[in-house]
């Protein structure tokens, strides 16, 4: 290896490093449980579809309301979710809002 790549390799390793460091997703095991929720209804709302006979309720009925769960309610719910905050619920249960 040349001395230049050695040096370009050197450069590069502690950006890399410290971009790697300061990176973290926002979100938190709430989240991944309502994720993961839309997942398991959203596979047993197509196993449902997918039993025969084809008119019947888990097919016509059932299927369609899980997948819609599942797809317009918990998965946005898991990405959009945000950290719960206790003093942000302190400050709306105290009942003292200034008004009269």
């Amino acid at each position: 290896m040349s001395s230049r790549a050695r040096k370009r390799q050197a450069r590069k390793t502690p950006a890399s490093k410290k971009q790697a460091e300061g990176f973290s997703l926002p979100y938190t095991r709430r989240n991944l449980v309502f994720f993961g929720a839309g997942i398991l209804t959203i596979l047993i709302g197509y196993i449902c579809l997918a039993q025969p006979p084809v008119d019947g309720f888990m097919s016509l009925t059932l299927a369609p309301i899980l997948l819609v769960i599942g797809y317009c309610v918990l998965i946005p719910v898991g990405l959009l979710l945000g950290k719960f905050s206790p003093e942000a619920s302190d400050n709306k249960d105290s009942g003292d809002n200034g008004g009269g």
